[in-house]
């Protein structure tokens, strides 16, 4: 057992690292970042969250400003638990963003902010970052984007919808 214990000590922090988090959400830049405030008053650290799973179109591309707008409906002001396995390279901690739904707002945190952004057309799964998900997950967001693009919500409304990464590439002239 004392072989161990210095493993075990070293391991301690990575887990309560990894462990999901309630914060309140204080901002929202886009359908797929947000401000979030976490800890206790007095104490608290602001985090920049970018959705885990999505892309949802840029401000100034069409729907954009809807897409935002589906975004703050949903968490703006409210507790959302967040589980951020990593960090982006423009310093946003990456993660999955489960809020309570506004149909059950005394009940639990059941709602997966990303996949309800998919679902209602708001964002596109993003398949690049796909093995960052679980099976599940990756199956879930596929089967979402499916049906929205089937049901012609949201974005899909449009008759040729850009991904926000093929958006951003004509932007910077990288066509």
């Amino acid at each position: 057992m004392r072989r161990f214990l210095p493993l075990l000590l070293l391991a301690l922090p990575l887990a309560v690292f990894a462990a999901p988090r309630t914060c309140l959400v204080v901002g929202v830049s886009d359908g797929d970042t947000l401000k979030a405030r976490c800890g206790q008053p007095g104490s608290y650290e602001e985090v920049k969250v970018r959705l885990n799973g999505i892309d949802a179109p840029e401000k100034r591309q069409p729907f954009g400003v809807r897409s935002k707008q589906a975004m703050s409906d949903m968490v703006y002001m409210k507790d959302v638990d967040l589980d951020c396995p990593k960090t982006d390279r423009y310093g946003r901690s990456v993660c999955k963003v489960m809020v309570t739904p506004a149909s059950a707002p005394r009940g639990p945190k059941t709602l997966d902010a990303g996949l309800a952004m998919v679902t209602v057309g708001m964002a596109w799964w993003y398949q690049a970052y796909s093995r960052e998900q679980t099976a599940q997950e990756r199956g879930q967001y596929e089967f979402a984007e499916t049906e929205a693009k089937a049901k012609h919500a949201g974005l899909w409304r449009d008759a040729e919808p850009v991904p926000p990464w093929d958006w951003r590439k004509a932007q910077r002239g990288d066509q």
